[in-house]
């Protein structure tokens, strides 16, 4: 229980943290990480995989959203080679791995639980060190948008094929 109670101290503080204060006041999930430096990178996939107009929909969706950081430490060319047209299945098959249908805060997070994505996998949550999407480690949570929820990860997280 105290583990708990300290994750989610964690993502409370982390929720209130000034980098989004003003990007998520009535917009889209992905105007809201348009409008941060940090997520060039994930806007420009989302860009190159056509999932523009799907996640400026009604939603309400979750996304558990890598910074520029995350995908720069991709093996070298990774990136490159999955933003060419004709990867762009296994591209739009990485970014619906970070997404969640609903609205999940982290206040519905629970250690061990599993997530169905929209790609058709599951992502795990372990609550033990820190709040963890697999092996990546939320860095931010709950910056809300008219249509969801995002989560900072520090990893670019990849389904298993």
């Amino acid at each position: 229980m105290f583990i708990r109670t300290t994750a989610l101290a964690l993502l409370a503080s982390l929720a209130t943290a000034p980098a989004f204060a003003e990007a998520h006041m009535s917009k889209d999930v992905v105007d809201t990480a348009a409008a941060s430096e940090d997520f060039e990178t994930l806007v420009a996939a989302v860009q190159a995989a056509g999932l523009v107009e799907t996640l400026k929909g009604d939603g309400p969706f979750t996304i558990f959203a890598p910074t520029d950081a995350a995908f720069e430490a991709l093996p070298e060319g990774t990136l490159e080679e999955l933003l060419k047209p004709e990867n762009k299945d296994q591209l739009v098959a990485i970014l619906t791995y970070h997404v969640v249908p609903g609205k999940v805060m982290s206040t519905d997070l629970s250690d061990d639980m599993s997530a169905a994505t929209v790609q058709g996998g599951e992502i795990m949550i372990d609550l033990d060190n820190g709040v963890m999407v697999n092996d990546a480690t939320v860095t931010q949570a709950d910056i809300e948008a008219d249509n969801g929820v995002i989560h900072v990860i520090d990893k670019v997280i990849l389904p298993s094929e």
